[in-house]
């Protein structure tokens, strides 16, 4: 689908989630509207899959056509689903799948939020073979938001599923549409949520910069995209976004497996939903609920330091600056060992140091942290000496301030490498007004931001107020600040002047004057009038 439709079809579906929530708060509301847009999707491209399967004896003209076949041919379901679970890897009953739903809704059926109850709970533990337990563990369809009693909620639900189900249709939307506009909706509830907002969603842009940079050979990134990446970590993934845009860049089998983690149990389902509503398969795909900086992810526990799972590309969004307190147990833990333990109430470094343990030799790893990394004294200067000596650090790159939804500070991207063929870190300064633009109380870089901020990335590129190539030796020199005004500077210089000089054009131009005037009087006399 064209990108205008798809962004469209996003702006219908916002309309639509403005329009039914109603008093309740938008945060709580997304969860809802989100995942009735899942059960949307999957049932949509699952009836796409058995049309094909059952051929002259699916019927179009039928409102349930899958749950009709069910009907006349109990003998047949258990191959049915054998096959279509080789297929397309899972399965719904037809009394679950959105064609029925929306006909319940149709018929303000007082059976909907028990049907609808019941389908979640089998679509978690059943479909997808019990790969997705959990899925809707945060869709409370008995909660008084949705209403008093019961049949108050299940008025809602009906209004909800007929609007939607109206407005999709009538779009005739597809399920490759679905996905992005899915990722605009996501986007309109971050902008609303607030501090919240950066939980669950890094704004586009941003995850066009570190995706367009990790994918790119490691030692020679002139050379272009990789042929691929094996696999890709998020350890704080939110709702997957940055992780489908590092897909989306390398392009169709470009990326091996996926792997994000997430604390927040809404956002980790979330993340979940969306890896399928793009088309990712289940078996393409890894996210895991749990704390990054407890480590507690049976994958990467490896305990013997060779035989850890390692990733071509990490990147990263974490929570800028947040509080953790390390117990003496943590001095000993393998990511940090070599370089030190961030600082009690500040884990940037934490979450930095964990990344990179699982990076790979050929990797690339990109991050966005605030910019006290890069100055602050203590612990985290000896991180960054130690990062700097051995050489890991590529790339500081500058960001404008208020590009979050979640916070109004100037961010920055750290890029870095384990294996580095060139003996310098470049510094991008991508601050300055003419390298963004203010959109209401946000701003925003543009395309042509992004472009060239990978660019300059690409080409290794020195660039006059934007972009240096700055030596280990000045960084040292530095104390090892790696403040990103000290090397490149955005003021522009004054132009000096020669005030002698000035003097005499002065002085030649009055004496111009003087010479003018005089003419002109002569002219005045011969015509008898007063000179001036």
């Amino acid at each position: 689908m064209a990108q205008n439709n798809q962004d469209e079809l996003g702006k219908i579906l916002w309309a639509i989630a403005d329009q039914l929530r109603g008093s309740m708060n938008a945060d709580s509301f997304r969860d809802y509207m989100l995942s009735f847009l899942f059960l949307y999707y999957i049932s949509l491209r699952y009836r796409e899959a058995v049309k094909k399967e059952l051929g002259k004896d699916y019927n179009a003209n039928s409102e349930t056509p899958i749950l009709d076949w069910y009907n006349n041919n109990p003998n047949d379901i258990e191959e049915f689903e054998k096959q279509m679970r080789r297929k397309i890897h899972y399965v719904i009953h037809p009394e679950y799948l959105w064609d029925n739903i929306r006909k319940l809704a149709k018929e303000q059926s007082k059976d909907l939020l028990t049907t609808l109850t019941d389908g979640f709970k089998k679509i978690e533990n059943d479909s997808f073979g019990n790969t997705f337990e959990g899925l809707f563990s945060e869709v409370h369809l008995d909660s008084d938001k949705l209403g008093r009693t019961p049949a108050e909620r299940n008025t809602l639900l009906c209004k909800v599923i007929n609007t939607i189900a109206d407005k999709l249709e009538s779009f005739a939307s597809s399920t490759d549409s679905l996905g992005d506009a899915y990722e605009y909706v996501i986007g309109k509830f971050a902008a609303g949520s607030g501090q919240k907002a950066g939980e669950f969603y890094t704004p586009q842009q941003i995850s066009s910069i570190l995706s367009g940079i990790v994918v790119l050979d490691c030692q020679e990134p002139k050379n272009g995209k990789k042929p691929r990446l094996e696999n890709v970590l998020d350890f704080a993934c939110g709702s997957g976004s940055l992780l489908l845009n590092v897909k989306k860049t390398m392009g169709a089998n470009g990326v091996g497996k996926i792997y994000g983690q997430e604390k927040n149990i809404t956002t980790y389902n979330l993340a979940r939903m969306n890896m399928l509503l793009h088309g990712v398969k289940d078996t393409e795909f890894e996210i895991y609920h749990g704390d990054t900086l407890v480590n507690d992810w049976k994958i990467l526990e490896e305990p013997i330091p060779g035989n850890h799972l390692k990733f071509d590309a990490v990147v990263a969004n974490p929570p800028f600056s947040l509080k953790w307190e390390p117990g003496e147990e943590v001095e000993k833990d393998l990511r940090f060992m070599r370089y030190g333990v961030a600082p009690k109430t500040i884990a940037d470094f934490a979450f930095l140091l964990h990344g990179f343990h699982y990076l790979s030799e050929k990797g690339t790893m990109a991050i966005v942290l605030p910019h006290g990394v890069l100055f602050r004294s203590g612990r985290e200067e000896i991180i960054r000496t130690k990062l700097i000596n051995d050489d890991n650090i590529d790339a500081i790159i500058g960001l404008p301030q208020n590009l979050f939804y979640s916070t109004g500070i100037p961010v920055c991207i750290i890029v870095l490498k384990k294996c580095r063929k060139t003996e310098d870190v470049l510094f991008i300064n991508a601050s300055s007004d003419e390298h963004y633009e203010k959109v209401k109380r946000q701003n925003n870089l543009r395309d042509e931001d992004v472009k060239m901020i990978v660019d300059t990335y690409r080409e290794r590129a020195e660039i006059e107020r934007y972009s240096r190539r700055v030596s280990l030796q000045e960084i040292k020199e530095n104390s090892y600040n790696l403040n990103i005004t000290r090397y490149v500077n955005l003021s522009v210089e004054e132009v000096s002047v020669d005030l002698s000089k000035v003097q005499k054009e002065l002085k030649a131009v009055d004496t111009e004057i003087e010479k003018f005037r005089a003419e002109h009087n002569s002219f005045l006399r011969e015509l008898g009038l007063e000179e001036i």
